[in-house]
């Protein structure tokens, strides 16, 4: 869903998009999101060497999915609290996926592993679908989530193959990914195990899916505002309908591209509304409803099962949340997270100038397609960033 957003902003020049301030280290929220805030602690604190001092010793394998997971458990939830990125692994979300991802990885015996086991918990050959489709059926929520959570770590695998591809990977001290994507990167984190991770986001995908097949309910991308503007438009849009309508901005994606989610008539409202409030246009989002918002409720305590009996333990690396825009360490609020998320806005475009702000130098995009190196570009074109996929 929110890469669907980013391909829609390709259509406009980027210009515009790509100015922004990156003075600041901790940005602050948008007004269309105030019950948000980030920790002021998490300024000015520096830690000599996050990688010596919070990073498991490097055992023979111990970096791959099946036997990388760190033993750590925590009640406090401040390990991470005082973080300096350097190097962050970037996983995408629903939308990055397409006809002809993971045809590399029969080549790659790792990469090939994966969807080996992934064909065990889903019960389908989810290589054959992400290669030979057909289309319809990878898009839909309920395989497409599995599918790019699946394709990005098989990535992990085809980097590590590569000269110097471990260096790399033993080089990554903190690592988000794009609202699904945030499980991508607590897997690759080792907060659990690839096969517990990939029972998750299955479950999700079906719970998201039979959450927008209850209540109508729409998304569409707005292009050319800021979020304060975008706001202003939900604002207006949400006078014209009932309650049960309303919409809001469920994705702060990158500058002048933000998600609106809601009622079908909400956003119609906004679609009729966005010329008068000078924005360049507005792209329907194909996706099952409106993600991000009170719409997806009937998720959460399906979710909330799932990852009560599901273990999670302490990240060896910052895993940064779509919902705070902070990492979390303790295992029972990175629970509490990651259910609150489908029906919280997804902060990314905060999370990502607060990664740059503290210092981060490196980016590596893993996974289909080039969607987070192109937001990366809006949000500051000058920052590198690399694509690697199978």
């Amino acid at each position: 869903m929110t890469t669907m957003m980013a391909s829609a902003v390709g259509k406009v020049s980027t210009a515009t998009a790509a100015r922004t301030s990156l003075q600041s280290p901790n940005p602050s929220l948008p007004r269309a999101f105030p019950h948000v805030k980030f920790s002021q602690s998490l300024e000015g604190l520096k830690l000599p060497s996050l990688r010596q001092s919070k990073r498991s010793p490097r055992r023979d394998g111990a970096a791959r999915m099946s036997v990388s997971l760190s033993t750590e458990s925590s009640t406090s939830d401040t390990l991470f609290v005082d973080y300096k990125p350097s190097t962050a692994f970037l996983f995408p979300g629903q939308g990055a996926q397409a006809l002809g991802m993971g045809k590399d990885a029969a080549n790659i015996p790792a990469a090939a592993d994966l969807f080996a086991k992934a064909n065990e918990v889903l019960g389908y050959d989810l290589l054959d679908i992400c290669i030979n489709g057909p289309k319809e059926k990878l898009d839909s929520t309920v395989i497409s989530q599995p599918a790019i959570y699946v394709a990005s770590l098989a990535a992990v695998e085809a980097l590590r193959a590569q000269e110097g591809g471990q260096a790399i990977i033993d080089s990554v001290d903190v690592t988000c990914g794009l609202s699904l994507g945030e499980y991508t990167a607590l897997a690759f984190a080792g907060a659990f195990s690839f096969e517990d991770g990939l029972k998750l986001v299955k479950l999700r995908g079906e719970a998201m899916q039979a959450a927008a097949d209850a209540t109508p309910s729409a998304m569409c991308s707005i292009i050319g505002l800021d979020s304060d503007k975008v706001a202003a438009l939900c604002e207006a849009a949400n006078e014209e309908v009932s309650e049960a309508d309303k919409v809001q901005i469920a994705n702060f994606l990158c500058p002048g591209n933000y998600a609106v989610s809601g009622g079908v008539k909400g956003i119609e409202a906004v679609e009729a509304k966005a010329k008068s409030f000078k924005a360049r246009m507005t792209v329907r989002l194909a996706v099952a409803g409106a993600f991000h918002t009170r719409f997806m409720s009937p998720a959460v305590s399906k979710l909330e099962a799932a990852l009560a009996e599901t273990e999670i333990r302490t990240p060896r690396i910052p895993v940064i949340s779509n919902v705070d825009g902070q990492p979390h360490s303790d295992p029972s609020t990175i629970k509490q997270i990651l259910a609150k998320q489908v029906t919280s806005p997804v902060l990314w475009e905060n999370s990502v100038k607060t990664l740059l702000g503290r210092g981060l130098q490196n980016s590596y995009e893993l996974g289909p397609g080039k969607v987070i190196a192109g937001i990366l570009k809006r949000i500051n074109k000058t920052a590198p960033i690399q694509n690697i996929s199978v």
